[in-house]
């Protein structure tokens, strides 16, 4: 198999803090300041499912599916079949190699008009890595990868709202041979809210308003030595959205989305140091500073992390913003049958920049659905995901359960 040596460092790279080094300054900000906010367990970022990926990478505001649980869990409630059933696959990096993907499996169980149950598995590989030493003997295989499996309980509380708490546990297994770490394991918890309004008259046709919200992956920081000072973040997220359906007429919907999300983690705040000589680099008599403010940031735990997350911008109000990524997608339906997606994602040029248009497809006959999408990127930096097919199929069935 290919060698991916370079993409499993990448991916390490996320779960370790900041490397002692000097970046580039924006303006206002102390010398050594990482704008970009980096987490453990990144994975659990990567968007699963065909359809939410045509949308700009959203889905916490949008009409039930049996994807939710990757977004949503308290969508479950207003589903339309009372059981689904759905799997997908994601080819990552492929121009690197063709053995790293993201395979996502979900299902969920709408018991009665008030409850409903859901569970998924995210399994991400990395595929073989051919290890050699020094004088390139070959030295074994490795199979880097990394999961989560949860499962979620809804209930609602109104006709028109629903809550949801789901458990997470995570496992991540990226050592190499001979690196000196372990597989790490963490848990995790979302609490998640849905609305979804009646029909309502707009003119001549009928709509329909959604909003929805997820505390997601709230939970403690993960370590692959033990060393709790070594220890990441997890990817804990605000997901906010809105969505509005347009029903022209019986044959023909078209549905508009928004939603922004911000990681509920510390600004990278450290390392700084005060460049005394003022050669912008860091110098043995520096270091002092700069470990004080490494260590000041290890200490923050990740309950109040996330409290300080909403302030702790060294950039003020204005960056605080800058922190939230946006994302715009429509969806139309014809006979409920055939779907047509666009969707555009955005991210600030410090928090990562990752900006990126999407469109993709659905087709639903009898209880199978089968959609897909494609990613292209806007902005410099480039997207793992460009030119790749995401699949997702869909399986729903059991009772039905009508609209108002």
């Amino acid at each position: 198999m290919k060698r991916i040596l370079i993409a499993v460092v990448s991916l390490l790279a996320v779960n370790n803090t900041f490397a002692q080094q000097v970046l580039p300054v924006p303006d206002g900000h102390p010398l050594g300041y990482n704008p970009a906010i980096t987490t453990g367990v990144s994975f659990l970022t990567i968007t699963p499912d065909a359809r939410s990926g045509a949308l700009g990478d959203m889905g916490v505001a949008t009409s039930a599916d049996a994807f939710s649980q990757f977004y949503n869990p308290a969508k479950y409630v207003f589903a339309e079949k009372q059981q689904g059933f759905a799997l997908s696959y994601t080819p990552y990096m492929s121009k690197i190699a063709s053995d790293i993907s993201l395979m996502g499996v979900s299902y969920y169980n709408r018991m009665n008009e008030r409850s409903a149950v859901g569970a998924s598995l995210r399994y991400f590989t990395l595929g073989e890595i051919n290890l050699t030493n020094n004088q390139g003997e070959f030295q074994g295989i490795e199979k880097p990868n990394e999961f989560s499996v949860d499962v979620s309980y809804t209930l609602k509380l109104g006709d028109n709202f629903g809550l949801a708490v789901a458990g997470r546990y995570i496992s991540s297994n990226l050592k190499l041979r001979g690196d000196g770490e372990a597989s790490a394991n963490t848990f995790a918890v979302d609490v998640a809210g849905f609305y979804e309004s009646d029909r309502m008259q707009m003119g001549d046709s009928e709509g329909r308003l959604r909003a929805g919200f997820n505390f997601q992956n709230m939970g403690p920081k993960i370590s692959y030595t033990g060393d709790d000072q070594r220890a990441s973040n997890i990817p804990t997220t605000l997901r906010l959205g809105l969505g509005y359906d347009f029903i022209l007429d019986n044959y023909n919907t078209v549905s508009v989305y928004g939603e922004t999300t911000k990681l509920l983690v510390p600004s990278n705040i450290q390392p700084t140091f005060v460049d005394a000589n003022g050669n912008g680099q860091l110098d043995a008599d520096e270091q002092s500073s700069v470990n004080n403010g490494l260590q000041e940031y290890r200490d923050i735990g990740w309950f109040s992390g996330m409290f300080k997350s909403f302030g702790d911008a060294p950039g003020g109000f204005s960056e605080e913003m800058r922190e939230f990524t946006w994302s715009l997608g429509a969806e139309y339906w014809y006979q409920n049958s055939f779907a047509f997606r666009l969707g555009y994602f955005n991210e600030a040029e410090d928090k990562g920049a990752r900006k990126f248009a999407t469109l993709g497809a659905g087709f639903k006959y009898n209880i199978v659905n089968i959609d897909v999408s494609y990613l292209f990127a806007t902005g410099k930096t480039q997207n793992p995901l460009e030119n790749t097919l995401r699949f997702s199929l869909t399986f729903n069935f059991g009772r039905d359960y009508f609209k108002n």
